[in-house]
């Protein structure tokens, strides 16, 4: 727009002040003036005729070319999705929370009457029953229909059945009584929707209660909190997000119920050490299953998905151990009929190294820029990584066996023909964004044992006392070392360091899926250096004793960053190069979340050697293709993405059959290299 100067007019020209006769020059001319003022009052006019179109146009403009339609279409879509969730159950919940939440912010509303939200539930439950079964998120139309097969052959329920869930599938409830938690107890801190609730309103209350304490590894000061009961503690995570529903539903149709059935829910951040000592889990697992032995005359079957499989491996030793279960070496031959691995954490995952480093994995990096902000700004990497190092129970999915497992600087089993940089180097660095100082302090490209030490050495003194005293993460092929290990609790978590147990009539399933691309190693940058806020290896670093009144943690008297910065060179990406990069993520073989190697190889190898199976336990491999539906959420019936596997047909078909005892109808099934993977592996 243009700006014209113009003179102040006058109302009264009596009032107008008098020109300075030195202010005009000879040449003015009276005439000349009022040309101006009219030029520019014609200039204006049109401006002013132009601004007024304009808003015209934009009134009469339709709302889609205004784009005014995205927003309250938004809003649309939200509450369709949110109640694609909903069950009718919930409509009552709802309210309750609104009075809670209302309460709990002491905000007060006028008086308004008594509804009725039967009326309100009883109208969505005839919308729902009018929408087609495929397109609700909670259910696809497949509910029951397994074990409707399994009993029109004529199988029932046989034996009685325990399931483990992995990590993050448990709910978790706050048992806290003190008054800054008060307003949680007995809510839900981890899955159900009062936990979006808590992280939303709550954050840093939220965060504080989840912690552990860095040095017993048990609940902080004030906070309490526990592992939900029952078999809804991990039947779905939130409403609408099954995880063990499926299983439960199609096992019922079979009669199981909860006279034979448990679900053995566990708080997922504790070491396995302290589950026992703090909850007793071990003893109480044991108990179960001893009481169904002595009840119904029948050996159980164990099911246990992701890091399950390891807390079971850790509960077969801990119950023959006469120092811990005192079962004996035959406890596991007399109580377990059969196993059942589902997509289980053998040998470790990767994104574990990755999360305890610098609080990234796959998941995080591959946001879209909007979400990833969101969630950085929101709950940041330094924010993940503290509260990851707390939680003991993850680091048991640290990767094991080494190099010799994952691969040297050269070479590593699962890499595939045509590779222009092997997945032996679990941690890399692009040269062209190494610094000078990089280079001085010889940086270089790390196979999964140089990594591991040098992440540790990023780590508090807290977390590496806690991995020496609870984990070990090598090889051990010395059969005498094996049997020695039998005793020590902190070689139960690695396949490779004990032995399976003496139970040779012991059926063994590996069941996992494969074709989606899994994270197997990374690129990586550095930065700037940061405050190491654990203040762990400080002078006075945090006190060993936490009931000691004198313990401080100040910061030193020459208070400068000394911890590097390092994070996922999300900005790398290369899909046609071999192994595939997307946002500095190298991408392997598996179902999603664990890699081929950890999946398979100790079932179609490892497992097979008299050093690590002495008893010669039978280890069938299931191998299940990812063939998810298109449009559907979840992948329908043939997914066998690392969660969603649990509803997956074949699956559901197998833990049935072994259930029923029909488990011989089971046979091996492959559709990866992993049996030519695992060839290359260096067992002996």
């Amino acid at each position: 727009m243009t700006l014209v100067h113009r003179s102040k007019t006058w109302a009264d020209p009596d009032s107008a002040p008098t020109p300075d006769s030195s202010d005009l020059s000879p040449d003015t001319e009276p005439t000349e003036s009022k040309s101006a003022l009219a030029s520019s009052k014609k200039r204006l006019e049109k401006e002013v005729q132009k601004l007024k179109h304009k808003d015209e146009l934009r009134a009469h403009r339709s709302i889609f070319a205004m784009r005014r339609f995205l927003f309250p279409l938004g809003i649309f879509f939200g509450i369709m999705f949110a109640f694609a969730f909903v069950q009718p159950s919930d409509i009552q919940d709802m309210h309750a929370q609104l009075t809670l939440l209302m309460d709990q912010y002491d905000i007060n509303l006028p008086q308004l009457p008594d509804f009725d939200f039967s009326r309100v539930e009883v109208e969505w439950k005839r919308i729902r029953s009018n929408i087609p079964e495929v397109w609700k998120f909670n259910t696809d139309g497949r509910e029951f229909q397994v074990g409707e097969s399994m009993k029109a052959r004529g199988l029932t329920a046989k034996y009685p059945i325990v399931l483990i869930p992995g990590v993050i599938s448990t709910g978790l409830e706050s048992w806290s009584t003190s008054p800054d938690y008060r307003p949680f107890f007995r809510e839900k801190m981890w899955g159900g929707l009062n936990m979006l609730s808590q992280v939303t309103f709550n954050r840093e209350k939220w965060i504080t209660a989840m912690m552990l304490d860095p040095v017993t590894g048990l609940d902080p000061q004030d906070a309490k909190i526990r592992a939900a009961e029952g078999i809804n503690a991990a039947s779905s995570f939130i409403q609408g997000y099954w995880i063990w529903s499926k299983i439960v539903e199609n096992l019922a149709v079979v009669n199981y119920d909860t006279n034979n059935l448990y679900l053995a829910p566990y708080d997922w951040r504790l070491s396995y050490y302290n589950l026992e000592e703090r909850d007793g889990y071990f003893s109480k697992l044991k108990t179960n299953i001893e009481s169904f032995k002595k009840r119904q005359g029948k050996k159980t079957v164990i099911a246990a998905h992701s890091m399950g499989a390891t807390v079971v491996l850790y509960f077969f030793k801990w119950v023959e151990s006469p120092e811990h279960g005192g079962g004996g070496p035959d406890w596991v031959e007399n109580h377990i009929e059969a196993y059942i691995s589902i997509a289980g954490t053998h040998l470790g995952v990767s994104k574990a190294m990755a999360a305890f480093l610098s609080g990234e994995m796959k998941d995080t990096v591959q946001m879209n820029p909007a979400g990833s902000y969101v969630l950085e700004r929101f709950f940041s990497r330094a924010e993940r990584r503290k509260l990851f190092l707390t939680w003991a129970g993850s680091a048991s999915m640290w990767i094991k066996g080494g190099d010799a497992i994952w691969g040297n600087s050269t070479w590593a089993p699962d890499d595939i023909e045509g590779s222009a940089h092997s997945h032996g180097e679990l941690i890399a660095f692009r040269r062209p964004v190494l610094t000078e100082e990089d280079f001085k302090e010889d940086l270089r490209n790390m196979t999964s044992e140089q990594a591991g030490t040098w992440i540790l050495e990023h780590t508090p003194s807290t977390f590496q006392k806690m991995m020496t005293t609870n984990y070990s993460f090598g090889i051990e092929r010395d059969e005498d070392a094996l049997a020695r290990n039998d005793l020590d609790h902190t070689k139960w978590t690695n396949p490779l360091e004990v032995r399976l147990p003496n139970a040779p009539s012991m059926k063994f399933y590996c069941v996992y899926g494969h074709g989606k691309e899994t994270e197997r190693s990374y690129w990586y940058a550095r930065g700037d250096y940061e405050f190491d806020e654990s203040l762990a290896d400080g002078l006075n670093p945090v006190c060993t004793d936490p009931d000691d009144p004198g313990c401080t943690s100040p910061r030193a008297a020459l208070d400068m960053p000394l911890l590097r910065k390092n994070w996922i060179d999300a900005e790398y990406t290369d899909e046609i190069t071999k192994p595939k990069v997307i946002n500095g993520v190298k991408l392997g073989e598996g179902d999603g979340t664990v890699s081929l190697i950890s999946l398979g190889a100790m079932c179609v190898e490892g497992w097979k050697r008299p050093r690590w199976n002495p008893a010669g336990i039978n280890v069938t491999t299931i191998e299940l293709p990812h063939r998810p539906i298109p449009g559907l959420p979840r992948g329908g019936a043939n997914t066998s993405e690392h969660v969603d596997v649990l509803g997956s047909t074949a699956l559901n078909e197998i833990i049935a059959k072994v259930a029923t005892g029909a488990g011989d109808d089971i046979e091996e099934n492959f559709v990866s290299n992993i049996r030519e993977y695992a060839r290359r592996i260096p067992w002996d």
